[in-house]
């Protein structure tokens, strides 16, 4: 080797070995882990709203929120931003936890609600008003929003802004005992009608819903805003470093506003912004996957075509493929969209290692091996996952009458064509070499109904056992096949980026082939005693996973993924 080679080795070596680099976060926390800012404390928290099912963009921020506390040897909380009982139910809050749990991250006894300092929100709503830093203000939702015109203009003052202090204090007392409408009244901070932040012109903090909360009952009738709660949540739980997506970068300031006028210490969680994931073919509002539930388009939250995450585990999904891929994504400052190959590659990736081959044909096409004895059952043995060999083998029957894919017969095959055609041989996996003498379709559609081959005894283990032919054929056979349901998925929408054309509704976009269900597939006898969510590899077809649907009358698979992006190969998308 030359003196450059050996450089270039050296530093190959080097680099082999080398840490990884921090991202941007990391780099925060380490700092602050210096500099003994947070006593060298690292305390995370993940706070869903409980208003939906999570998805893949919630996978991310779970894996990072619960990934750097574990990195730093600190906390991680699992909070509820629970303030709006019109659109919150105990039924997401139980799937937010299932989720959480099954990505294979715990919060212990961390398990808190902003609803659990309605109390003390109160209290410092009351705080406020005594400081003169909030009031009560009569005007609808829509007046405010409109006073407060745009950030190149000045706002325009609420009548009520300058309302004597306890006056205040008498209204907001009222509203919390019931006295007013729903819309009647709410409460402002008092900050600045001319910051070019418009989160800080005057936000509203408190309004009257006369709403029964799924853990408070109906103790209020007044509730805090997000934005007033969100961050002194965090204060009170000490959180020493509140990571949020990019879109919360403009709400810092007021959070940052309302600790300091809570001032009941010097302690301040830092909050840093990061990029939410945006996925290709997706979308990720919350408000629009429900419209999707409500309106049909799908069948449920955990309908597979969705990208929620319970979505993801009914279609096969598995949590190491979502950590991976999160893992792969990383962490960014600023906003772009990733191709939903690399989730589909990530889940391949995994699902490689793990998943055990069986045959499995989708659309079937009987063949009979006419030279094959009538009555004879033989066992074959076959691998079953290559990658692991400590996944041993299994026995497979075999017998005269067999099944394969209708497409892996043609009557007049192209070049290149490797599989069953007229006078061809192909293999058949772990068993015979056989060949097509004859055939027989239907005159009228010109179907193929069945094929006729003969079979050759010498090459499964005799001394033809090594001759080469180009095609290998996966297959089951008839007499002991099980009928299978199978759900092939695609992706939900057929544009690159649904939601962000903003002249046109997402719905437009979505895909009217997302869901194909075939009948009367052929599996091989070993599927079962498979159970609900039991994944694995169909020879040649793809990764598929037991539908809970399934019963032990009714067998059905969904598939996760084909075994390579076939999307990728289709051409004129939109």
């Amino acid at each position: 080797m030359n003196k450059s080679g050996e450089k270039r080795g050296k530093e190959e070596k080097n680099s082999n070995t080398s840490k990884p680099s921090l991202n941007f976060i990391e780099n925060i926390i380490e700092n602050d882990l210096k500099t003994n800012k947070y006593e060298s404390k690292v305390h995370t928290r993940f706070p869903p709203e409980p208003n939906g099912y999570l998805h893949i963009g919630h996978a991310k921020s779970i894996c990072l929120n619960f990934g750097i506390a574990k990195k730093y040897n600190g906390l991680c909380n699992l909070r509820f931003d629970d303030t709006n009982p019109i659109t919150e139910e105990v039924e997401y809050v139980e799937s937010i936890k299932e989720d959480i749990r099954w990505l294979g991250f715990d919060w212990g006894d961390r398990e808190y609600y902003a609803s659990d300092y309605f109390d003390q929100l109160y209290d410092f709503a009351i705080k406020l008003i005594k400081k003169g830093k909030a009031y009560i203000d009569d005007q609808p939702l829509d007046a405010i929003s409109k006073q407060r015109t745009t950030p190149r203009q000045a706002g325009i003052e609420s009548p009520y802004r300058n309302r004597p202090v306890e006056e205040n204090l008498d209204l907001f007392k009222r509203m919390k005992a019931g006295e007013f409408e729903e819309g009647a009244r709410v409460l402002r901070a008092k900050i600045d009608m001319n910051s070019p932040n418009m989160h800080m012109r005057d936000p509203v903090i408190y309004r009257i819903k006369h709403a029964s909360h799924h853990r408070t009952g109906d103790k209020w009738c007044i509730y805090p805003m997000y934005d007033f709660a969100h961050g002194q949540s965090d204060y009170f739980e000490g959180i020493t470093h509140s990571l949020c997506t990019l879109e919360f970068e403009v709400h810092r300031p007021l959070y940052d506003w309302l600790v300091i006028h809570l001032k009941e210490s010097d302690y301040r969680p830092r909050q840093i912004e990061f990029a939410r994931l945006n996925l290709s073919y997706t979308i990720m509002s919350k408000r629009k996957l429900l419209e999707l539930v409500e309106e049909g388009h799908v069948s449920s939250w955990d309908d597979p075509r969705m990208p929620t995450i319970s979505g993801l585990r009914r279609r096969g999904y598995t949590p190491e493929s979502i950590r991976n891929f999160a893992d792969k994504v990383g962490v960014a400052k600023r906003d772009n969209i990733i191709d939903v190959d690399l989730l589909e590659h990530s889940v391949r990736e995994d699902l490689n290692k793990k998943a055990p081959r069986v045959m499995g044909v989708l659309c079937p096409l009987k063949v009979t091996l006419t030279n094959y004895p009538e009555d004879k059952i033989e066992e074959v043995e076959t691998i079953n996952n290559p990658e692991d060999e400590s996944m041993g083998t299994r026995k497979l029957p075999f017998s005269r009458e067999l099944y394969i894919e209708h497409a892996d017969f043609m009557e007049t095959p192209p070049n290149k064509f490797f599989r069953l055609a007229p006078g061809r041989e192909v293999r058949l996996k772990s068993a015979y070499i056989i060949k097509c003498e004859d055939y027989v379709k239907d005159e009228k559609t010109g179907e193929i109904l069945e094929v006729f081959c003969t079979y050759d005894p010498e090459t499964k283990s005799g001394p033809g056992a090594g001759r080469k032919v180009k095609g290998t054929l996966h297959w089951v056979s008839a007499q002991h096949a099980i009928n299978a349901e199978v759900r092939l998925y695609d992706r939900l929408f057929n544009h690159p980026d649904p939601a962000g054309q903003k002249d046109q509704n997402s719905n437009v976009f979505l895909n009217p082939n997302s869901l194909e269900i075939l009948s009367n597939c052929k599996v091989e006898p070993s599927l079962k005693t498979a159970k609900p969510l039991e994944k694995f590899q169909f020879q040649r077809q793809g990764y598929f996973c037991v539908d809970p649907d399934s019963t032990t009358e009714k067998l059905i698979f969904s598939r996760t993924v084909p075994l390579r992006d076939t999307w990728a190969k289709i051409k004129d998308r939109p």
